[in-house]
This record gives C-alpha cells, structure tokens and sequence, in this order.
C-alpha cells in the first residue's frame, strides 16, 4: 500500500496539464477563483477514474480515431487555457481573459486529459495490495489517490496564488502568465510527440 501511495504522489505531483494549468489559473486569476477549477478538476479526475475502473476508457480508447480525436481535442484545450492564463487581464491580448476558469472547464480538461487517463491505468491496474479483494482494494485505492490528489493540487494552487498576491506590477504579473502559459505549452508538446512516437 506503501508502494502504491509512492507511485500516487510521484506520478499527481509531476507537472501534467492538471497541476501546471492549477499553478497557471493561481497565478492569473488568485486562490478563491482557483478553488473552483480545481473542484472541477477534481470531479473530472474521479470521472475518469470511473471510466477506467469500469473498462469504458479502455473499449473507446482501443479505437485509434478516438485517442487521435481524444489527443487533437486535449492540444487544442490546452492551448486555449494557455492563452486564458497568458493574457488574463492584459489590455494588449486579442483575448482579455478577466474570467477565471470555472468547474466546467477543470472537468473538460479531465475528460481529455490522456496523462488523466495514463495515470488511472497505471494506478488502478498494476500496485495489487489485496488481490484476493478486489471490490476493497479499488475503494482503498480511490481513498488513497483522493487524499494525495487534493493536496497536491491546492499546493500548485496556493504556490500560483502566492505569484498573484505578491501585487506585483501588471508587467510581471503578465511575464509571470506568459511563463505558465509557456510551460503548459511545453506539456502539449511533449504529449504531441509521445503521442507520434506511440502511433
């Protein structure tokens, strides 16, 4: 259980589209308008847990047009919340983002996150603790990856929220954006090139 535990942390704590888009919305946007793209990241993450629980993640993903689809539609989300972060209140955007993300949009990125579905895969079918139970151990594990998770990712929240609250200038704050904007950006491309290297 120890080992599973290890594996949760280390694999949450990572930067991924999840955790670097939580830093990024803290950032732009502070901890309480945060708190609610978190939520939705966290309802969105306890979905995808289901879908891979149930197999339904396996059957739709096992059609290489969906995860193509799945990995086209994720790209393009998150190039769109990087823009939001990146130019969230700067009057020199063709977009001014002063809205934060709200739930539905942590949900939407979970639901086509594939470092989302990665991870429960990895989480939910390997790390046996009590094979003879398995009924116990996916409940134990839900438990387990719910206690880390949450923390983890209001850790990202606060740590982006502390960069808002220093009241730096609007200069900084829009490098500071940019600088998350550009970081989700290189999660994109790092997931566009394992997804051609897995084609």
């Amino acid at each position: 259980m120890l080992t599973f535990a290890a594996a949760v942390f280390f694999l949450i704590v990572t930067p991924g589209p999840g955790v670097l888009s939580t830093a990024g919305v803290g950032a732009a946007y502070g901890f309480r308008a945060g708190l609610r793209y978190v939520t939705g990241l966290f309802i969105g993450t306890n979905l995808v847990t289901l879908a891979v629980v149930s197999g339904v993640a396996a059957v739709v993903l096992s059609v290489p047009v969906v995860r193509w689809v799945l990995m086209a539609a994720s790209i393009a989300y998150l190039i769109y919340l990087a823009a939001r972060i990146a130019f969230a209140g700067a009057r020199i955007a063709f977009i001014e983002a002063k809205a934060p993300p709200a739930i539905l949009a942590g949900i939407a990125l979970q639901a086509i996150n594939p470092k989302a579905y990665a991870v429960n895969t990895t989480l939910y079918a390997g790390f046996p603790f009590a094979p003879d139970n398995l009924l116990f151990e996916t409940l134990a594990k839900l438990v387990i990856v719910n206690a880390i998770w949450i923390p983890i990712h209001l850790g990202w929240l606060w740590a982006g929220a502390s960069l808002h609250r220093l009241n730096l200038s609007e200069r900084a704050q829009h490098r500071i954006n940019l600088a998350m904007a550009a970081s989700m950006l290189m999660v994109v491309a790092l997931a566009l090139i394992s997804g051609i290297r897995n084609a």
